[in-house]
């Protein structure tokens, strides 16, 4: 079994969000702010890792990524504010 994180990213001014699901979170962020990840993510400059989950199975963070997905955007804020209240950059943690 291989791990899985599925993981929350937003812009410098916090207008949007972006939901994502990799096996290995420092690569795919790198991905994301070198302008290799997700078409969204280099259009909005969503490159901030505000939240992430991590899970024994990449399965699960790829289910947990879809049910986020359906979330509205107010209960994404909520579930990264309840981990991160400052909405830090978590990416200079991993």
């Amino acid at each position: 079994m291989e791990k899985g994180f599925t993981y929350i990213l937003t812009n410098k001014i916090f207008t949007v969000l972006y939901v994502g699901a990799t096996r290995d979170l420092k690569t795919r962020i790198d991905c994301h702010r070198n302008g290799t990840g997700a078409l969204f993510t280099k259009k909005y400059n969503a490159f901030i890792l505000i939240y992430f989950e991590e899970f024994d199975d990449y399965n699960d963070a790829f289910r947990r990524e879809k049910q986020l997905k359906n979330w509205h955007k107010d209960w994404k804020w909520n579930l990264a504010k309840l981990s991160n209240p400052q909405l830090k950059d978590l990416y200079l943690e991993l």
